[in-house]
């Protein structure tokens, strides 16, 4: 099985790509809307801004496929600023709409705290989950980020604190999120990328 990830510029797509391959996961970049939609597992990782990014993907012509490939039951897993692509939009750029996969809006983190949140935190988790499967309770995870969910209703897998609790991580069905950076977060990190990847073969043998 071969894992795509979305091509649009993203600063850390080179250490997802390496932090797959340590795990023998072969990788493909797709930058088109013909490789995305031929795609059998999609990562859409995600450093920089919201505005940019949207109108990146919509640039290349790539909103459409990814949105197909999620309601079609594509595996996809988002990372940091792909989490909040997800969503219908940003205070980080009112202007551009997300994804629109989850409802509401993506908020500034709080300026009562140090922004942005960049190190290592814990995760307090709020239900079961096949993305953080084995991972121990006091594990921490890499954050850089200074916009957050602060709800995603039953799709929040796991909490963090930074000012405000916030959304670290989702899942529902095929559609998997994190606001860590996985690729920088050690064997917590590497563990759920590998636990993403054994869901998404084993939803792809079905």
């Amino acid at each position: 099985m071969k894992i795509s990830l979305v091509e649009y510029d993203a600063g850390n797509l080179p250490s997802v790509e390496r932090a797959l391959a340590l795990q023998g996961v072969q990788t493909e970049r797709a930058a088109t809307p013909d490789s995305i939609a031929a795609a059998r597992v999609l990562i859409l990782p995600g450093v920089g801004h919201f505005g940019q990014l949207m109108r990146t993907l919509g640039a290349r012509g790539l909103l459409a496929p990814i949105r197909q490939a999620i309601c079609g039951g594509v595996p996809l897993l988002g990372i940091c600023l792909g989490l909040q692509a997800l969503f219908a939009s940003s205070a980080e750029a009112p202007q551009d709409q997300g994804l629109d996969i989850l409802p509401g809006t993506v908020s500034a983190l709080p300026v009562t705290a140090k922004l942005p949140h960049m190190g290592w935190n814990q995760l307090r988790q709020v239900r079961p989950s096949a993305l953080l499967e084995g991972i121990p309770v006091n594990a921490y995870f890499y954050f850089a980020h200074s916009y957050a969910a602060l709800d995603a209703g039953e799709s929040a897998i796991a909490l963090c604190e930074h000012g405000v609790p916030f959304v670290a991580a989702l899942e529902r069905q095929n559609l998997f999120a994190v606001q860590f950076h996985p690729e920088k977060s050690g064997d917590a990190g590497a563990r759920v990328l590998a636990n993403f990847v054994a869901h998404a073969g084993a939803e792809n043998r079905v």
